[in-house]
């Protein structure tokens, strides 16, 4: 079946932003087209129209192929949960906690669902273009790799190899890739590109015709650095960014294991908006208007993390000060008094007192809710999913942040301090406007327009920069 694997030299190098203007590119064409990545290591997750989990890059790329997203499309998503172990997902759904030294023995079972989700979309589309994860030089990995070289050989999928040369060394990048690969993996390989340039491209004719020389592989392009990628959801939280808006100063908590971020994008992306994204060691500002605490893959961690930091002395400051703050998902959980998780299913057995923003309780559980919902916040619609294990209960609850269409969330009695499970709430205009009107905010409606438009453009810029018809003949049409 046609389809094309776009692997990078390196994490970070773009690979996720140039398969989704590729997706939208081709289904201009009218292509049938999906995405697939085999497997995607992210807290950043999309619920699924299937009912299942996948990466947030390929949620994106979905819509760049006019899709709803499946669970198909990311067959495997590791969710670190530790520095070294994180939770597994196959096809969608939770299937075992795993070390880094345990992941092998799981292989066959997950490179077999691998190919059975790749088949699936193949034999629904015209083309699926698949992204790799990290990089195929990581040769050590590769007796164990189907995000790679171990997918691509297994399913007989051509590789185009992206460099990005505005980290530096991109001639190393690409031609080290193929002195380490064995020769049957490098003979997947059908050419290369060279990602994110800045400048005048024509100061790099000698270094592209220099990558063609070494590797014999072919040269599909230089793409120059995209300006509008700020535009579009950012998957790894390496990518997460402050705002230039001016006007109510929203602080984001960056968590150690912080999880659907994007949850803030269409904030970032107002002018009436100034937002931070605290890292650790640094105070809350004494100017925050509203101070978020974000979800989390592991909420009494990042509890823990968000004490060590001071970060609960700075909260009971600002809230002194008549602040707002608002806790999404495990940020929620966070507000209450306590975090019991009597089976130990976000970490180690026990129960740890909250923030005590809230006058509410969690009680962890093994079993996660997914579900995509639609219903009112704060007396606006909204849509949005629920990603999350525990129920929260307590005499706040009796005024729910959201009804969708049940009761959600939390809200103090004089409105400042707001919990909820909503994520995906800000995209929609009217509730966003409405949440920011409250706190002395003007908004600026089309978020969700102004991501298509942007995909757009994405696709623009690579057809103008990119031998878009020559990727498309590799994989087989």
């Amino acid at each position: 079946m046609p389809a094309l694997m776009i692997q990078g030299t390196g994490s970070n190098v773009g690979k996720s932003l140039l398969v989704a203007g590729l997706c939208r590119a081709a289904r201009r064409r009218g292509l049938s087209v999906a995405p697939f990545k085999p497997q995607n290591m992210s807290n950043n997750a999309a619920v699924t129209a299937d009912g299942g989990e996948i990466g947030r890059a390929q949620a994106l790329q979905a819509r760049a192929c006019g899709l709803e997203p499946l669970a198909d499309m990311n067959p495997v998503l590791l969710k670190p949960e530790t520095d070294t172990g994180a939770q597994v997902i196959l096809q969608g759904r939770a299937i075992a906690r795993a070390e880094a030294r345990d992941y092998a023995a799981l292989r066959p079972r997950l490179l077999a669902g691998v190919l059975e989700s790749f088949a699936r979309l193949s034999a629904a589309h015209d083309l699926v273009i698949a992204e790799g994860a990290g990089s195929p030089a990581e040769v050590n990995l590769r007796p164990r790799d189907i995000a790679n070289m171990g997918f691509a050989r297994a399913a007989g999928v051509p590789v185009v190899l992206a460099g990005d040369i505005d980290r530096g060394g991109v001639i190393a990048q690409i031609v080290g890739t193929q002195a380490v690969l064995d020769a049957g993996d490098a003979a997947m390989i059908r050419g290369f590109l060279v990602n994110k340039f800045r400048g005048d491209l024509r100061l790099f004719d000698d270094g592209y015709r220099m990558i063609e020389d070494h590797t014999g592989w072919r040269g599909f392009g230089v793409v120059p650095w995209f300006a509008g990628a700020h535009r579009l959801p950012a998957e790894d939280a390496v990518d997460l960014r402050a705002s230039g808006g001016q006007g109510l100063h929203v602080v984001c908590l960056c968590l150690s294991r912080i999880a659907n971020f994007d949850d803030l994008d269409p904030l970032a992306a107002e002018p009436g908006v100034r937002l931070t994204m605290l890292g650790p060691g640094r105070a809350i500002p004494g100017d925050a208007g509203l101070v978020v605490i974000p979800g989390t893959k592991s909420t009494l961690g990042d509890l823990a993390f968000l004490r060590a930091q001071g970060w609960d002395v700075d909260l009971a400051a600002h809230v002194r000060r008549g602040g707002s703050v608002l806790g999404l998902c495990g940020g929620f959980q966070m507000l209450g008094q306590v975090i019991r998780d009597p089976g130990g299913s976000d970490g180690v057995a026990g129960e740890v007192a909250g923030l005590g923003l809230l006058d509410v309780e969690t009680v962890m559980a093994p079993d996660k809710r997914l579900d995509r919902v639609t219903g009112t916040a704060r007396g606006e619609p909204v849509t949005g999913y629920e990603i999350h294990m525990g129920r929260t209960h307590g005499p706040d609850c009796a005024r729910p942040f959201a009804h969708i269409p049940g009761p959600d969330g939390a809200v103090s009695a004089d409105g400042r301090i707001m919990g909820t499970y909503l994520h995906g709430l800000f995209s929609g205009d009217a509730f966003r406007a409405a949440f920011l009107a409250r706190l002395g905010a003007a908004s600026q409606p089309g978020y969700e327009a102004g991501v298509d438009r942007a995909l757009n453009d994405l696709a623009d810029h690579l057809e103008a920069h990119l031998d878009v018809a020559g990727l498309l003949a590799v994989s087989g049409l």
